[in-house]
C-alpha cells in the first residue's frame, strides 16, 4: 500500500508518499480500507519535528472514515462494515493518511449515515477534542461558556455540542464569521473578551491568559493544547485536554451528526500523491472547514 510519512523535518516538501507493506490486524484490532482522511494542525507539528522522532519514519494522520476491511479476534467488527475511528499518536510509524490502517476496535464507531466518508472523516479528533474538552468543565444547563476560535474545527464543534447541552454559548472570532458562528447555535457572539463575564472558557484558539480574563472568579478553564494550559488564577480551575481514542463516545457524537445536531465542514478534497500541496494549503491558514486526502 502507499502511506504519507515523514522521514526529514521540514516543509510541506519534506512529506513523501511511500510504498509500504499492507498491516495485519492483530488481536482487538481492524484494518480500515480508507475513504477519507483529513488533514489538521497536528500534522504540521509532527511534520516539522516539533515533536520530536527525529531519525525515524513518522506516518501523518489521526482522522479515518472507511470500509473494514481484516479484523483481528475478539472484535466485534465484520468485513464491510462502513467506520470511522481516531488513530492517534505523535510517534506511529504509519498513520491514516494512508490506504489501509489499522487501529484498535475500542477507537472505532459505525460512520453516520447520513454524510458520505470525506465528511465523516473530519469528525473524530476535532469533535471528540471538542465533547473531552467540555466534559473537563463540568458545567450545567444555563450556566455560560465563552468559546473561543468559535468559528474553528474544534471550536465549531464546541459550540454546538454546548448548545446541545442547554448551555448559553458566546462564541468569538473574527466579525465576519459572525453569522456562521450563530448558525451553530452561539447565543451571544464577540470578538474580543469581556473580563469576568463567563462561568468557563474553552479555549480552542489558544488565546491562555487573555482567554482566562473572561472566566469570572471560581469558574474554569479549559485549554486545546496539552500541558500548556495557564495557571490557576483568581480561583479558577484551569486545565487542558489531551484527546483520547473513544469509540463508544465517537459513536454518540456520529449520532448527533444524523440527527443534525452536528455540522461537519469539508474545505477540500486532495488526492494521496497531493498530500504535499494539502499541507502547504493549510499551512496559508483561513481554511474554513477540513481538507480531506481521498486515497
Amino acid at each position: 500500500m502507499r502511506a504519507a510519512v515523514v522521514r526529514t523535518f521540514g516543509g510541506p516538501e519534506s512529506v513523501e508518499v511511500v510504498e509500504s507493506e499492507l498491516p495485519e490486524p492483530g488481536a482487538r484490532q481492524i484494518r480500515i480500507k480508507v475513504a477519507g482522511a483529513a488533514l489538521n494542525p497536528v500534522d504540521l507539528g509532527v511534520r516539522a519535528g516539533f515533536f520530536g522522532g527525529a531519525g525515524k519514519q513518522v506516518g501523518l494522520g489521526w482522522d479515518v472514515a472507511g470500509t473494514v476491511d481484516a479484523v483481528g479476534v475478539a472484535t466485534v467488527w465484520s468485513v464491510g462494515d462502513q467506520v470511522v475511528a481516531l488513530h492517534g499518536g505523535v510517534a506511529k510509524a504509519l498513520g491514516t493518511h494512508a490506504e489501509y490502517v489499522v487501529v484498535d476496535t475500542d477507537a472505532v464507531a459505525k460512520a453516520p449515515v447520513t454524510v458520505d466518508a470525506v465528511h465523516a472523516a473530519t469528525l473524530p479528533l476535532n469533535a471528540l477534542t471538542a465533547v473531552q474538552a467540555l466534559d473537563l468543565l463540568e458545567l450545567t444547563e444555563g450556566q455560560s461558556l465563552l468559546v473561543t476560535g468559535a468559528a474553528g474545527a474544534v471550536g465549531g464543534f464546541a459550540v454546538q455540542l454546548a448548545a446541545h447541552r442547554g448551555v448559553s454559548v458566546t462564541g468569538l472570532a473574527r466579525e465576519g464569521d459572525e453569522e456562521f458562528v450563530r448558525s451553530l447555535g452561539a447565543a451571544g457572539f464577540t470578538t474580543t473578551v469581556a473580563a469576568g463575564a463567563f462561568d468557563a472558557v474553552l479555549d480552542a484558539a489558544v488565546l491562555a491568559e487573555a482567554a482566562l480574563e473572561g472566566v469570572r472568579d471560581g469558574g474554569a478553564y479549559v485549554g486545546v493544547r496539552p500541558g500548556a494550559h495557564p495557571g490557576s488564577v483568581r480561583g479558577v480551575r484551569t486545565a487542558s485536554v489531551a484527546v483520547n481514542a473513544d469509540g463508544a463516545r465517537l459513536a454518540e457524537l456520529a449520532g448527533l451528526v444524523d440527527e443534525g445536531a452536528l455540522t461537519l465542514r469539508v474545505a477540500d478534497t486532495y488526492a494521496l500523491d497531493s498530500v504535499s500541496k494539502a499541507h502547504a494549503r493549510l499551512e496559508e491558514g483561513g481554511v474554513r472547514g477540513r481538507l480531506v486526502l481521498v486515497p
